[in-house]
């Protein structure tokens, strides 16, 4: 079968741009149900005129069908769609960008979703879609889950009723607010978790960021030492990474911390802590949460971010990241990665 495909592509070597490209339009009908002609040509990036040529073919071949309030794949659409999906990510360079990332920092796996989810939505739900699948397939019956905010870990939640079987499953917020849309926050996550997958969620409900005085102060609350100890025997991390002046933002935090922040080259953040280009942890905040050390004890941990401008951050953290990570990122952060790599070399 490889030799035929391979004998294909030297005979028509237009043939794999143009199944990517009906791949891609295929996929981004599938995630987006309803989406109309030109919002999907300003996905794909393609003339309205083009679209409509595709999309006819598309009809035609009973993949596809336009109803009054927009686009939606078919039955036959799906099944084309997972046919091809594992040819498709392999003539698009995704798999041996994988590989070569799960080499480099010696990771459980690494997944790439097609796109850029900075400037795709599609994407963005494909990264939930693919760590929806991933807790599936790694947890256990009564595994305790810690979850971390943000919207791309939110992005996992809609995946979940689809995905997750009945396990009875905890899910912990792994952090306090910081001051964002609480849609955003961990312990909202984690509740939107546990409804999606018939589980149970517990919440931590306490600014991200604290002073040392009111640290120490709660460090004794009984509940919070139970927390802490939940987070001791936590089975599986699903996190974020984040850039590092923009969670120094979103915490806002004071001048002399970012003046911290900016001194010591901080470029990512995950978990309170801030890393350099080298991957050190240069600075970290008080807070009530997982705690880096407590990472080694989960079974299983899956990093997820996505967005070239997240390149950086996410470099950053790979270099120290357990070997039990998997890493779910997509085409616009892995390209960034991999040039950042040849770079430093």
């Amino acid at each position: 079968m490889e030799q035929l495909l391979t004998a294909q592509q030297k005979l028509l070597p237009e043939m794999t741009t143009l199944l990517q490209k009906r791949y891609r339009l295929l996929m981004t009908i599938q995630l987006s149900v309803g989406i109309g002609r030109r919002a999907l040509s300003e996905i794909v990036h393609s003339t309205e005129r083009e679209t409509r040529r595709e999309l006819d073919i598309l009809r035609a071949q009973g993949l596809i069908q336009v109803l009054a309030n927009g686009m939606e794949i078919t039955h036959e659409g799906n099944i084309v769609l997972e046919t091809l999906k594992d040819l498709v990510h392999e003539w698009s360079g995704l798999y041996d960008m994988e590989k070569q990332l799960e080499k480099t920092f010696k990771l459980a796996r690494v997944i790439i979703v097609p796109g850029d989810s900075e400037i795709e939505t599609p994407a963005k739900s494909l990264i939930g879609q693919e760590a929806a699948k991933q807790l599936e397939l790694l947890s256990k019956d009564q595994d305790t889950v810690a979850v971390t905010g943000g919207s791309t870990i939110a992005a996992i939640a809609n995946h979940l009723s689809v995905h997750i079987k009945p396990k009875s499953l905890v899910f912990v917020a792994a952090r306090g607010g910081i001051g964002e849309n609480v849609e955003l926050q961990a312990n909202h996550i984690a509740s939107a978790f546990a409804t999606q997958a018939s589980g149970t969620s517990r919440t931590l409900y306490l600014p991200d960021h604290l002073s040392e005085t009111a640290y120490k102060t709660m460090i004794k609350e009984p509940v919070i030492k139970e927390m802490m100890d939940l987070y001791d025997k936590t089975n599986i991390v699903i996190h974020g990474i984040g850039d590092a002046k923009e969670m120094a933002k979103r915490r806002n935090s004071g001048h002399e911390e970012v003046d911290i922040i900016l001194h010591k080259q901080a470029v990512g953040e995950a978990f309170g802590y801030y890393f350099n280009e080298q991957g050190k942890a240069v600075h970290r905040i008080r807070t009530v949460g997982i705690q880096l050390k407590q990472l080694k004890h989960a079974r299983h941990l899956l990093a997820v971010a996505g967005g070239a401008s997240k390149a950086s951050a996410i470099l950053s953290y790979l270099k120290h990241a357990p070997h039990q990570t998997v890493l779910i990122t997509d085409e616009g952060a892995a390209k960034k990665i991999t040039q950042l790599m040849i770079n430093e070399n």
